[in-house]
C-alpha cells in the first residue's frame, strides 16, 4: 500500500508542476510582472518554492484525491479539490491584500481563479492516476 501512494504522490506531483510551470511561465509571467513587479525578486528562493510543491501536493492527495478514490468518486474528488485550492489561494492572497500596501485585487482574484482551476485539474488528474494504479 506504501508503494502504491508513493506512486500516486509522485505522479500527482509531476502533473501539478506541469501544469503550474506552464501557467507561471508562460500564462502568467507577463501580468504578475506587470502587477507585482515591484515585490518580485530576481530569483527565486528554490528551497521554499520546493517545500510548497511537496507540502501542496501532499495535501491535495489527502483532502481531495484519497477520499475521491475510497468514495470511488471523481466528482468528490473534484469538489475537494477545487474548494481546497479556492481556500489556499485565498488564504495567501487575501492575507496579502489585507497586509501588503498596494496589493493589487487583480492579483487576489486571479490567484483565486488559478488555485480553484489548478486543485480541480490536479484532483482529477490525480484520481484518475490512483485508479489506473490500482
Amino acid at each position: 500500500m506504501i508503494v502504491y501512494y508513493l506512486k500516486l504522490y509522485v505522479s500527482t506531483l509531476v502533473v501539478f508542476l506541469a501544469i503550474d510551470m506552464v501557467w507561471l511561465a508562460v500564462v502568467a509571467r507577463g501580468f504578475y510582472r506587470e502587477k507585482l513587479g515591484f515585490l518580485l525578486s530576481n530569483e527565486p528562493n528554490w528551497w521554499a518554492a520546493i517545500a510548497f510543491y511537496l507540502l501542496f501536493v501532499a495535501a491535495i492527495l489527502v483532502f481531495a484525491i484519497v477520499p475521491g478514490l475510497q468514495a470511488g468518486s471523481l466528482r468528490k474528488a473534484l469538489l475537494l479539490g477545487g474548494f481546497f485550492g479556492l481556500a489556499t489561494y485565498a488564504t495567501y492572497d487575501l492575507t496579502n491584500q489585507a497586509t501588503v500596501k498596494n496589493w493589487p485585487w487583480i492579483v487576489t482574484l486571479v490567484d483565486m481563479v488559478w488555485g480553484t482551476a489548478l486543485a480541480t485539474s490536479v484532483s482529477c488528474l490525480g484520481y484518475l492516476a490512483g485508479r489506473w494504479l490500482r
